[in-house]
């Protein structure tokens, strides 16, 4: 097998949305299967117990890059008073969220708030800024809600880098459409990032259809595919319990990227393919 000649990120998305995610997230940590995890301070369970137990994982060896996934859609309550559009309370829905960020109507000034009292929460919750900032549902991409992330992780995370979503110019580009939609978004996210002097990730992989896929071995390996040293690949392994089938249509697949991470094929295959994981700093 090849020596390791590309060290990449494998960020789990979701720490927070339930304690069963959690508890897979922080087993996977903890083999060193994955090096990276943002955590969702706008979901309920990010208290101070589940808070401690992942900050646990980094003492002496630093073992997993901690991220700040700013949540701004439904069914996620804002942390922040006064935040508007709201349904019932809550965030919009996705698709909701996205057409009001494109035409606009969102305001600024209560969007740098929110995404600044989420980046507070998680300062609250870990004593310390976040390594890197990114977004659920990519919903930092988004016009509007781009400006209001870079100008907080400008102000309170001058050290954090963002994640941008494009692939590597070497990806296969006919893929499903929501690959070439965060293609798309991530070009104004980069540059507005760079004018800011905050770094970014320099390729992203992970995305699939969720609904579609079966068998996360077979698609895992494309993501490997020309991503080069430091790219990002986002995962979404867990545990299902009733909290993650209230609040999010991603279940019973967490579960199956959780199996694969945690399998003997996992490691083999990084080896066969001449990468490892980044040892966060």
């Amino acid at each position: 097998m090849p020596a390791p000649g590309r060290q990449i990120w494998l960020c789990a998305d979701d720490y927070g949305i339930s304690r069963a995610v959690n508890a897979g997230i922080r087993e996977l940590i903890l083999r060193g299967r994955i090096n990276a995890t943002s955590v969702m301070t706008a979901a309920a369970h990010v208290d101070a117990e589940e808070a401690d137990a992942l900050d646990k994982l980094n003492s002496g060896v630093k073992r997993a890059a901690l991220g700040l996934h700013v949540t701004l859609t439904a069914p996620f309550k804002p942390l922040s008073k006064g935040f508007t559009p709201l349904t019932h309370g809550h965030f919009l829905p996705l698709q909701k969220m996205m057409r009001a960020a494109m035409t606009r109507r969102l305001d600024p000034d209560r969007l740098v708030i929110e995404v600044a009292t989420q980046a507070k929460a998680f300062v609250m919750a870990f004593g310390r800024p976040p390594d890197f900032i990114d977004g659920h549902q990519h919903v930092h991409l988004f016009p509007q809600v781009r400006d209001a992330v870079l100008k907080v992780a400008a102000d309170a995370a001058p050290n954090a880098w963002v994640r941008q979503c494009g692939r590597a110019r070497a990806a296969d580009r006919l893929r499903i459409p929501k690959e070439l939609v965060l293609d798309v978004l991530s070009l104004d996210f980069r540059r507005k990032a760079r004018r800011l002097g905050i770094a970014t990730n320099p390729a992203f992989a992970g995305a699939y259809d969720f609904n579609r896929a079966k068998d996360f071995a077979t698609i895992f390996p494309r993501f490997l595919s020309g991503l080069p040293d430091g790219g990002l690949i986002m995962c979404h392994p867990g545990f299902v319990d009733a909290e993650l089938k209230r609040l999010d249509p991603l279940t019973h697949q967490r579960e199956r990227e959780f199996a694969y991470f945690n399998s003997d094929g996992f490691p083999q295959l990084l080896a066969e393919h001449g990468v490892a994981l980044t040892t966060p700093a």
